[in-house]
């Protein structure tokens, strides 16, 4: 069984940072692509995605994030990273974690049933 448990997150201002982590088990980790994803704004069985990084590395972010999330992997810890800078307000949300193929990068909307597994997220509040 796939179990995805993601840390981190908190409170921050505008401007600041925060860093997210999801420590994979329950499958080859280094194999597949990973992904962050967040709640869409008024829909509870729907997630964005905010960055994908897939097995050999090649990242992707959502426009609203690009420049300003780093998304990355540790491979031998089974672990993946979101590194959030220069936060705004409409960041604020849930973040969730996911694996899957190199096609996550691809999927810009994602339904809880596409996946078989979820965390339980990281809550993430931007607020002065």
């Amino acid at each position: 069984q796939v179990q995805l448990v993601e840390s981190g997150g908190g409170l921050a201002q505008p401007g600041g940072s925060l860093s997210l982590s999801c420590v994979v088990s329950g499958t080859f980790f280094s194999a597949y692509a990973m992904a962050w994803y967040r709640q869409v704004p008024g829909s509870v069985r729907e997630r964005e995605l905010v960055a994908a990084i897939t097995s050999e590395h090649s990242t992707t972010y959502a426009a609203p994030v690009k420049g300003r999330f780093t998304i990355s992997r540790d491979n031998a810890k089974n672990t993946v990273f979101l590194q959030m800078n220069a936060l705004k307000f409409e960041d604020t949300n849930i973040y969730y974690c996911n694996a899957g193929t190199d096609q996550l990068a691809t999927m810009s909307i994602v339904s809880l049933t596409d996946f078989a597994y979820w965390g339980q997220g990281a809550r993430v509040t931007v607020s002065s």
